[in-house]
């Protein structure tokens, strides 16, 4: 098969590659109808993401069609359409008993990290892909759901939902703020809306995103190269701050920029995916009762937010910017690369 594959910081090809094998009762093989490009790939090609390897082929998510399944499993069959969730979950281990499947112990890739497609172990970013525990880590898709809208309940929606939304614990009445409007930031915003904020504000470098972060649910939209832009945010509140804010960019500056804006006894969300450390002003922080929490997706609601796709309630369509052929992969990548210039959300691969 052809794939795309890895071969160090700022290198990568599609090529030929070994057609993937079952290789544990647990197992599926699943032919890619549809998988896409994550901002988590652009840090992995920066280097950001050591643990994967030379030689390892990229991407974490799809929709695709079972070819074949592992003697232990049973509750899946050849032929069955499914999402392919980022995380793999053995659904045994004490974390996955918990929810917990971003720290499933199970043995594939290293026991503790549930992200391994693309990452410990080959992706989906290929031709054909293997699933390690395919029963606790592929999802039925329904007929209502296309492999587009599926594709996007593999990561971004549940990551912009659970690590985003839920771990800022969103609640009617509040002013949540977002920033960085790429694909994450907007399915936060998108899913915020879920629990009834009462404003939702856009934030970002690029004029484009936060305009067009207002069809996604945004209720305002802030230029963060604006040097007025905190005293924007702040007259949008009672002047003391959002009540939640949310990191979607993965970089100190905008880390900064979140411990900036929130109030008093607020909630800041990390989800953007860091490559180095940020400065923690604790002598500042230690009294302002705020929560910080960061976290690895667990798609412990890609269930609930499938259903609310399958029944209109989440818009979804308006994420995808582009498509490609699948083998035209790499172009795919360079349009990604450049979405200041080229307007790029989430960019859909066809088989």
């Amino acid at each position: 098969m052809r794939a795309l594959v890895y071969h160090g910081p700022g290198k990568k090809a599609w090529e030929d590659v070994a057609d993937p094998a079952i290789q544990k009762p647990t197992d599926v093989i699943v032919k890619i109808e549809t998988t896409t490009i994550c901002g988590t790939d652009l840090h992995i090609l920066k280097g950001d993401v050591p643990a994967v390897e030379q030689g390892r082929i990229l991407g974490h998510e799809g929709v695709g069609t079972i070819t074949e399944i592992g003697s232990a499993v049973t509750g899946l069959a050849v032929g069955d359409r499914v999402i392919i969730s980022c995380i793999s979950a053995c659904g045994h281990c004490d974390y996955c008993k918990q929810g917990v499947f971003s720290h499933c112990l199970g043995e594939e890739g290293t026991s503790g990290i549930g992200w391994i497609l693309g990452h410990l172990i080959d992706g989906t970013q290929a031709e054909f892909v293997r699933v390690p525990y395919a029963e606790t880590s592929v999802y039925r898709i329904p007929d209502s759901v296309s492999a587009q809208e599926g594709t996007l309940l593999s990561d971004i929606l549940p990551t912009g939902h659970e690590i985003g939304v839920q771990y800022g614990a969103v609640k009617p009445g509040d002013v949540v703020a977002v920033i960085g409007t790429g694909p994450v930031g907007l399915a936060a915003i998108t899913t915020a809306q879920l629990y009834g904020p009462a404003r939702l504000i856009a934030i970002d470098i690029d004029r484009n995103r936060v305009e067009q972060a207002k069809l996604f649910g945004a209720t305002d939209s802030i230029v963060s190269t604006d040097a007025d832009w905190k005293d924007q945010v702040l007259a949008l509140t009672d002047g003391l701050g959002v009540d939640v804010a949310i990191e979607a960019v993965g970089i100190p500056e905008t880390f900064a920029m979140v411990l900036d804006i929130v109030r008093p006894a607020g909630h800041v969300a990390n989800a953007g995916v860091h490559g180095k450390g940020v400065d923690l002003p604790l002598d500042k922080l230690w009294i302002s009762n705020i929560t910080i929490t960061t976290g690895l997706v667990n798609t412990n609601t890609t269930g609930t937010l499938l259903k609310l796709v399958a029944q209109r309630k989440l818009p979804v369509d308006q994420f995808v910017s582009h498509s490609f052929d699948l083998h035209d992969i790499e172009r795919a990548y360079d349009t990604f690369s450049r979405a200041a210039e080229t307007k790029a959300l989430k960019v859909m691969l066809n088989a």
